[in-house]
């Protein structure tokens, strides 16, 4: 049985519908849908926790695990990104980067599909209105480039000149305008049109989230 497999027994075994459980972790039912079905590969594992709390569950059932677990694979060859400044997951943030700060974090190269180096920056996310799949704390490993793959994909735009956010994009090809939907709903969602559009720029999609767990 898959993750998606246990998210949607767990859930009807609750009595809890999709549009129930998307109202709680600040999604949309077709999100649900397409963990549960498998249109998403693998679901991410900073959502698992909060879909265990809310169908009152284990992270461990939800992932299959037996508690035997395999022992830890070490990455042969790693590459080094430095985290060249901060993206708000709210508004009003200027955009900027800074090189200096000398942090930085190791990713396994295979994780980088045959990309080169050159394709990623990392930023350190700043904010919760993209909670729970984005914390703040987190560090992105973003893939650059200038358009997003699908309407309503997670991206790293600047807008508003300077600004620069995390937000799911969403937009209607030929139209002239584009919503910055937040994922935690006590957020707004601001819409950019016409002239306005001029000064927004997708600087890339997120690629890998890594976080920190603290006690």
């Amino acid at each position: 049985m898959t993750t998606g497999e246990r998210i949607r027994a767990r859930r009807k075994e609750i009595g809890m519908s999709a549009e129930q459980l998307a109202s709680i972790l600040g999604v949309s039912p077709a999100t649900i849908y397409r963990y549960e079905n498998g249109d998403i590969e693998k679901v991410p594992i900073s959502i698992i926790e909060p879909i265990a709390k809310a169908l009152r569950t284990t992270q461990e059932y939800l992932m299959g695990w037996d508690g035997n677990y395999p022992p830890p694979r070490i990455a042969q060859n790693v590459t080094r990104f430095p985290v060249i400044g901060t993206v708000a997951a709210g508004y009003g943030a200027e955009a900027f980067e800074d090189w200096t700060s000398g942090e930085a974090f190791d990713v396994p190269t295979e994780w980088l599909r045959g990309r080169p180096r050159e394709d990623f920056f990392a930023l350190r996310v700043h904010g919760d209105s993209m909670y729970p799949s984005y914390k703040d704390g987190d560090l992105v490993l973003v893939l650059r480039q200038s358009t997003l793959n699908h309407p309503g994909d997670v991206g790293v735009v600047r807008y508003n000149g300077e600004e620069a956010t995390l937000k799911r994009i969403d937009y209607v090809y030929g139209e002239d305008w584009m919503r910055l939907r937040p994922e935690n709903a006590t957020y707004p969602a601001i819409t950019i049109r016409d002239a306005e559009l001029e000064n927004c720029q997708v600087l890339g999609i997120p690629w890998l989230v890594v976080r920190e767990i603290r006690e």
